[in-house]
C-alpha cells in the first residue's frame, strides 16, 4: 500500500487533541470502567469440571448451523462440535488480545494519542484479564488453546496515520464480532453458568471498548480525509479492511475443531461450510453492525 507523502514516521498527527466530545466521552468511559472493576482472579468460582455432554455453544452459533450437516449430525457429535467450537472461540479471543495489546501498549502516552491515554491504562488492563480467563478456560476444561492459524495480511503501511487507523479498526472490527457472541452466549440458558459468566463479563468490558473505538476510528478516518487521502489510498484500505473482515469470519471455521469432535476430512467441510448460502447470510448477520458503520463514516462504498 502507497503512503502519502505527508509527515514523516514518527510524528503522526494528533487525532484526538482538539477533540471535547471526544474527551467527555473519555471521561465517562474511564469512570464506568473504575466502577465496574472487578478483580478477575476472586470473581470466577471456577468448577472442577464443564459436563462435556452438555452444550458449550449456542447452536445457532455453530459452523454448521443452518446447513444439511446441522441435521445429519448426532445429538453426541453436536455436543462435542459445540465443546470444541466453544475453546476455538476462546482461543480466538487470546491471539486476538495478544495482538491488541501490543498494538495499543506502543501508542499509549505517545504523540498523538495524549488525550486516550488514561483510558487505554483501563483497556490495557481489563484487556489482559480477559486473556487470562479466556486462557484458563481453554487450558482448565480442554487442555490446550489451539494455535493461531489466521491468514496474515500484509504488513500496514508505515505511514503513521494510516498505519493507527488501521490498527484501531482492526481492533474494533475484532471486538464486535466478539461480541456478537458475547451476547448470545451470556444469554442462553442451555449453556453452564461459567461459560454465562465469562461471556457476560467480557460483553460488560468490551460495551466500553467498542463505544471508544467507533468514535475513535472515526476521528482517524475524518483527519485522514482532511489531510487528502487521494481515491487510489482509500481503495487500498477498502480492500485491506474487507480482506480482514473475510480472515476474521473464517477463522471460526477450523479443521482442528472438526478433528476433535470427530468430524471426517475437515479441510473439505471447511470450505464446504464456508461456501453455503446460509452461512453467507450468517455471516452478513455477524458482521452487520462493523460494515454499517464502516459504511456511515464513509469508508466502505457501495461495493463493499
Amino acid at each position: 500500500m502507497r503512503p502519502r507523502n505527508t509527515q514523516p514516521a514518527g510524528a503522526a498527527r494528533t487525532a484526538t487533541a482538539d477533540d471535547s466530545e471526544f474527551g467527555v466521552l473519555l471521561d465517562r468511559l474511564s469512570d464506568k470502567a473504575t466502577a465496574d472493576y472487578y478483580n478477575p482472579f476472586t470473581t470466577f468460582d471456577w468448577p472442577a469440571t464443564i459436563p462435556a455432554d452438555g452444550l458449550w455453544m449456542s447452536p445457532e452459533l455453530l459452523s454448521v448451523h443452518g446447513t444439511e450437516l446441522m441435521d445429519e449430525l448426532s445429538h453426541a457429535q453436536l455436543r462435542a462440535l459445540s465443546r470444541w467450537e466453544s475453546v476455538n472461540f476462546y482461543s480466538l479471543n487470546v491471539h486476538g488480545i495478544r495482538e491488541l495489546l501490543i498494538e495499543v501498549t506502543r501508542r499509549i502516552h505517545t504523540p498523538g494519542f495524549e488525550l486516550p491515554s488514561e483510558f487505554f491504562h483501563h483497556f490495557i488492563g481489563e484487556e489482559n484479564d480477559h486473556m487470562w480467563f479466556f486462557a484458563t478456560f481453554c487450558l482448565k476444561y480442554a487442555g490446550k488453546i489451539y494455535p493461531d492459524k489466521s491468514v496474515k495480511l500484509p504488513e500496514a503501511p508505515r505511514d503513521p496515520d494510516i498505519e493507527n487507523f488501521l490498527v484501531f479498526a482492526r481492533i474494533l472490527i475484532f471486538e464486535q464480532i466478539v461480541d456478537h457472541y458475547n451476547v448470545q452466549l451470556a444469554a442462553d440458558r442451555r449453556l453452564h453458568p461459567t461459560i454465562r459468566h465469562i461471556n457476560r463479563l467480557h460483553h460488560q468490558d468490551e460495551s466500553r471498548h467498542i463505544a471508544f473505538g467507533r468514535r475513535l476510528v472515526q476521528l482517524l478516518w475524518e483527519r485522514l480525509l482532511d489531510s487528502g487521502l487521494d481515491e487510489a489510498v482509500r481503495h487500498e484500505l477498502r480492500d485491506y479492511l474487507g480482506r480482514y473482515l473475510t480472515t476474521s469470519i473464517e477463522s471460526f471455521y477450523n479443521p482442528a475443531v472438526y478433528r476433535d469432535a470427530g468430524l471426517p476430512d475437515g479441510f473439505a467441510l471447511r470450505g464446504r461450510l464456508l461456501a453455503h448460502p446460509a452461512r453467507q447470510a450468517a455471516h452478513a448477520k455477524v458482521l452487520h453492525k462493523t460494515t454499517d458503520f464502516l459504511h456511515r463514516i464513509g469508508v466502505f462504498d457501495a461495493r463493499h
